[in-house]
This record gives C-alpha cells, sequence and structure tokens, in this order.
C-alpha cells in the first residue's frame, strides 16, 4: 500500500504541480527509512510494490535515501539470518542475484522483478541484471499463458512448474497481466530490447483487457482459458462481476490505463525515437531541444496499416532516428523462445515500410526497421503489417494444450463461445486444414474469425457419439462473456476425436447437489459433474470445499429427481495439505 500511495503521489506532483499528497508520501517513505535503518529491521515486504514506488519518489525528490532503502528492501530477501523466512511464495527463498526461475505469487514476483530493473537503470548492478534476464526468459520460455497472463495456479495465485499452464484452472489473474506489462516495459528500457514490447502487445490486448468488460463497468479477477460456464471461478461468479471483497484488480485497471500512452514511444540518448507500440494519436516528443509531435493514423489492431507523420513545432526538418518495432507475430514469433509457434509462419518478406512511398528496406532477421533521416512535415511513413489468421500451437511439454490449436490475427487471441453454438464450445474441433476467414463485425467493431470445423455430440436416444459438420464463430479473447455464463475455450483440438463429449448419465449424474455450506469459488455440483480429478490436490477440476468453516459440522446432500435404488457410493476428497488447507 505505501508502494501504491508513493506512485500515486509522484503521478498527483506530476499532474498538478503540487505537493499536497507528495509531502504525506515523503513523511511516510522517512518514518519506514528509519524503522529500517542499519540495526533496527531486516525482513523484505511480503508484497513488493514499495520498491516501484521509492524509486518513483527518490526520481521526484531527489532523494538518494529513497533509492538506498528499495535497494535495501530488495537485497533483504533471502537473506534470513535472525528472521523467519516468507518463503517461495513471496519470493524470500534466495537472495534476488541468485534466482534462476519465477516461483510463488505470481504478480509479487513481477513487481519484485520491476523493482530491479528500475534499480538497476539508477545503480550498476550486474548481478541483478544477470537474474532479471535468467528470469525472463523463463516466464516467457515456460510460464507464459498465450494471453501474456502469468500465474497458473489458484494455490497461491502463484507460477506453476515449468510448462504447468492449465486452461480451465488458470488463474492469470488481471493484476499479473498489469505487473507483467510493467515488468517487460523495464526490461525493453533496460535492454532496448523489442521482445519485451511483443509481451507488453500480448498482454495488454489480451491477458489485460479481458479483465475490463467492454462498457467497463464489470471485471474479472482470474482469467482462465476455458470454462464450463458453470464453475464460479470468478470469485464466487461465473461471469464478470461489478466488484470483488479483495478488489486490486478493477483499481489497478484504473492505474494501468494511465500509463498506456507511456508505452507507444521511448526515447534514446541519441536522440533517437522508438514506436514500441501501435495506436491512433499524437505524441508531444523533445528532439534536441526542439518540440516534435508524431502523429498515428492506424485502425491497429484490426488493420496493420500504420502511418506516422513527424512534424517539428517550428516547420522545420527535423533529423532523427526512427525505430519501428516489427511484432514478433509478423515475422513468425508468437513469443520469443518456442513456447508457441505458428503451424504456418507468415512471411517476413511482407511486410512493407516505405517514406512517401519510397521502399525502406527491411532484412529477414529485423526485429524493427529504422529510418533516419530528415523528416519535413510532409513526409509520410508507411509501415504495412499483413494480418492472415494464424494457428498456433504450443511447445510439446505443455501437457494442457497437447493436440490443441489456438487462433491469431495481429496481436489478438481469439476464443469460441458457447453461446455461438448451440450453447456448448468445447466439443468442437478444428482440423489443419479446415477453412477460416476473418472478417469486421459491424454490430462490435471487432474483426471475427468464422469457418467450419467438426463436432461430437450423444444421440440422446441411443448415446452414440456421433461427428457433424460445425460452423464456427470465433471472437477475441478479451470480449467474451458479455452475452451471459456460456462455455468458452481458447484452445480447440486439431483431431476431432480429442473434443469432450458429455458423458453417459448416471445416477448421481441427475441428482441436484446442496450443502449446508460452500466456498464461494466452489459449487456442490461438482460433486456429480462426473468429472474425476486426476489426484487428490487436483485444482485442475471445479471442486466442491466447505472452506472455511474448520472445526464445524457440515453436511452434503444429493437429491434424485425420482425414487432411487443405491447400491454404492464413492467419496473423493480433495486435499491439497501443504498448498492450502482443505
Amino acid at each position: 500500500c505505501a508502494g501504491h500511495l508513493f506512485e500515486a503521489a509522484v503521478a498527483h506532483h506530476a499532474a498538478t504541480g503540487t505537493r499536497t499528497l507528495l509531502d504525506v508520501a515523503v513523511r511516510f517513505a522517512d518514518h519506514i527509512d528509519w524503522i529500517f535503518e542499519p540495526g533496527r529491521r531486516t525482513e523484505p515486504p511480503g508484497h513488493p510494490e514499495i520498491e516501484i514506488g521509492l524509486i518513483a519518489l527518490a526520481d521526484a525528490t531527489g532523494d538518494r535515501r529513497y533509492l538506498d532503502l528499495a535497494a535495501f528492501l530488495i537485497d533483504a530477501r533471502g537473506r534470513t539470518e535472525g528472521r523467519e523466512s516468507y518463503g517461495a511464495y513471496a519470493q524470500d527463498h534466495q537472495p534476488v542475484a541468485a534466482q534462476t526461475e519465477a516461483v510463488g505469487h505470481a504478480v509479487r514476483a513481477a513487481y519484485l522483478f520491476t523493482g530491479m530493473a528500475d534499480l538497476a537503470m539508477r545503480v550498476d548492478r550486474p548481478d541483478d541484471v544477470a537474474a532479471l534476464d535468467r528470469l525472463w526468459t523463463n516466464v516467457v520460455g515456460a510460464k507464459l499463458y498465450i494471453t501474456g497472463g502469468i500465474g497458473a495456479s489458484a494455490s497461491g495465485e502463484a507460477f506453476g512448474a515449468d510448462y504447468e499452464l492449465p486452461n480451465e484452472s488458470a488463474y492469470a489473474e488481471t493484476c499479473g497481466a498489469i505487473a507483467n506489462v510493467i515488468w517487460n516495459d523495464r526490461m525493453a528500457r533496460l535492454h532496448r530490447d523489442v521482445r519485451a514490447a511483443d509481451i507488453i502487445e500480448r498482454a495488454l490486448y489480451n491477458g489485460f483487457l479481458v479483465g475490463v468488460s467492454v462498457p467497463g463497468d464489470t471485471f474479472f479477477y482470474p482469467n482462465p482459458l476455458a470454462t464450463d460456464g458453470v464453475h464460479p471461478f470468478n470469485h464466487g461468479s461465473p461471469e464478470r462481476s461489478p466488484w470483488f471483497d479483495c478488489a486490486c484488480c478493477p483499481s489497478n485497471d484504473v492505474r494501468a490505463m494511465e500509463w498506456i500512452p507511456g508505452l507507444i514511444y521511448a526515447r534514446n540518448e541519441r536522440g533517437g525515437v522508438h514506436v514500441n507500440q501501435y495506436a491512433p494519436g499524437v505524441a508531444a516528443i523533445t528532439v534536441d531541444g526542439r518540440e516534435v509531435a508524431l502523429t498515428q493514423e492506424t485502425d491497429y489492431p484490426w488493420d496493420g496499416r500504420i502511418r506516422i507523420r513527424v512534424r517539428a513545432a517550428d516547420g522545420r526538418p527535423v533529423a532523427m532516428a526512427l525505430h519501428l518495432r516489427l511484432p514478433g507475430w509478423a515475422r513468425g514469433e508468437p513469443v520469443p523462445g518456442d513456447l508457441y509457434r505458428d503451424l504456418t509462419p507468415p512471411d517476413p518478406a511482407a511486410i512493407r515500410c516505405t517514406v512517401n512511398e519510397q521502399a525502406v528496406p527491411i532484412r529477414p532477421q529485423d526485429r524493427a526497421v529504422t529510418i533516419e533521416r530528415p523528416f519535413a512535415a510532409d513526409d509520410v511513413i508507411t509501415l504495412d503489417l499483413p494480418m492472415p489468421v494464424r494457428r498456433v500451437i504450443a511447445h510439446d511439454a505443455v501437457v494442457a494444450d497437447r493436440g490443441l490449436v489456438a487462433l491469431e490475427r495481429g496481436p489478438i487471441v481469439y476464443c469460441l463461445e458457447g453461446v455461438d453454438h448451440g450453447g456448448r464450445a468445447r466439443h468442437i474441433a478444428l482440423p489443419d486444414d479446415a477453412p477460416i476467414e476473418a472478417s469486421m463485425d459491424a454490430a462490435t467493431g471487432m474483426v471475427v474469425i468464422t469457418g467450419h470445423g467438426l463436432a461430437r455430440h450423444r444421440d440422446p436416444t441411443t448415446l452414440e457419439v456421433l461427428t457433424s459438420d460445425q460452423p464456427i464463430r470465433a471472437i477475441p479473447y478479451h470480449a467474451w462473456n458479455h452475452r451471459g455464463a456460456t462455455e468458452m475455450t481458447v484452445w480447440m483440438p486439431r483431431d476431432v476425436d480429442d473434443t469432450l463429449v458429455p458423458p453417459t448419465p448416471t445416477a448421481a449424474s441427475s441428482g441436484r447437489a446442496s450443502a449446508s455450506h460452500t466456498w464461494a469459488s466452489d459449487r456442490a455440483g461438482a460433486v456429480n459433474d462426473q468429472r474425476e480429478p486426476r489426484r487428490s490436490s487436483d485444482e485442475t477440476v471445479p471442486r466442491f470445499t466447505w472452506w472455511d468453516h474448520r472445526g464445524t459440522t457440515e453436511w452434503l446432500q444429493l437429491d434424485f429427481p425420482a425414487p432411487t435404488t443405491v447400491s454404492r457410493v464413492a467419496v473423493y476428497w480433495f486435499d491439497d495439505s501443504g498448498r492450502g488447507a482443505c
């Protein structure tokens, strides 16, 4: 909370010029500095964020003490002499410079890594930079959802093991996507690396944006990549909610939207300007002491044509180097590394860049195109990024996605909703040769993908499983759940034999479950939905628990629609001892 207060105070001072809130933040920071001065307290914060705020406060006030305090709190992690360790959950299992794998609470981890990068850009800390590079490679290569979300497990809101990326039980908290954007913004600045800007784009358009409804008044807290339309995954609801008891995500959405404009452009020490993201608008940038306006005209992300005009306030030509990011998705690299890949990669040679209709050369290995020249007011830079529909598959080590395919177009990840497919979505396969195409949907202003796949269903009379042609309609993932609770999936089987078919009804499945108490994120119907866990601690299927009524007497019952003979009852207990308390 202190860290967020410090960031808010710095933003308020920058926006208003007054010190009203900044003075409060300074007094609070001075108090914390006194509490943690040498010889007093040595614990790190349980939830990293104060480091980011302290460094922002140091920049705003010029007081080096806040920078030193941030370094002290970062360096305290993993050094547990004379105190209790918070463990891997809070990234307190090792000194930060020794860490090689992203573990524990995903939001806390990304905030910690952001603070480390902020500090490394101001103080020489080569060991921290090396650790950051290892951690970034680990997340991007083995722990990143295709949506840019992070945090595979609801237990501890945490990273899973490498390649542990379940879909229906994915936590992928909205705050996690925001923290991932912040961290990658710092990595992009630290190394001037457009690969980090690729991750920012993926997380913004998918993992972050899905957390806010189109009207902007309801929210997701977790963001699964598949759902049955019944399980209350969203802290007690199978749909978007207007608020949460723990309201970090809606308020963080507002914070994130405020600094999105700052992600679009960057300057380097030589006066060059980097265009890291594409969005319509006008930016004022100072180049060699002159005010320069950069104007982007584009319908991105629905259209891949971007026009940029450079105009100095004094009207004279301005000499500068302009670096335009060539998105990984346009070069056949959905993410850096091999966690995800295109079945048919796009041809980088199809990317076109011109200045006043004169071609600018682009090499196949280029991640950005550089244009260095005196820009006159009437010059027009045009970047054309072809946007075919792409089929994406995951690394074979991602067990949850084996044999499955996802659809992307430009930076947008797509999904199927049951409301478009007779109430179901997870019974549909998309063979590699199935025809698909993209078109603008006038009603929503979004590009949708349509085509034909295959579906399996059970004959209600004979219970025989049948296969049939299935028209499909895929919508942007960020726009799902605006038409009621329904099945949804991002990943589709490539083989129809791998689709989900409802199991044959049993005496148990015909009953209605009820209980004396059910935790908000569980449902009583999980006891007889015919979805069996793989082990007692399996969190990938919906469950029923009495949490948090420990030490009480509770009941669970099944009501049948008619008198039923029951000869045997089997109960499968959920046990997450060591990670939780059920």
